[in-house]
């Protein structure tokens, strides 16, 4: 599966196509919360993750999600991934744990994915 890297805008419509591509409703993603990046698909989060690391984000600002396009902007995000496992930073489940983290997630995903 195709990975998309996104710090322009991209509307939602984008993300049902490759959800459907893929697995059926919802799409993984990653989120940089310090370069207010984005990079969607892959099989793995750590797709995602490996090419955001490759583009120069640290490991420290990378997070991970699954967003469902079809679900509205409210509730649309999962915030679960196997990348999110870090003991180091007080986040010991694959659920971010942070409000703070969520927070920065949903402001980059807002600023960037469009709703049409």
């Amino acid at each position: 599966m195709q990975i998309k890297v996104v710090d322009k805008q991209i509307n939602i419509d984008e993300l049902r196509s490759m959800a459907k591509d893929g697995f059926g409703d919802f799409v993984k993603g990653v989120c940089d919360i310090e370069k207010e990046v984005l990079a969607f698909g892959g099989e793995l989060h750590s797709d995602c993750y490996e090419r955001l690391v490759e583009k120069g984000s640290l490991a420290c600002d990378i997070w991970g999600f699954n967003i469902f396009p079809d679900f509205s902007k409210e509730k649309c995000l999962e915030f679960t991934s196997l990348i999110n496992i870090r003991p180091s930073v007080g986040n010991r489940s694959m659920e971010i744990q942070s409000e703070e983290v969520k927070e920065k997630i949903v402001k980059v995903i807002e600023k960037i994915v469009i709703w049409s």
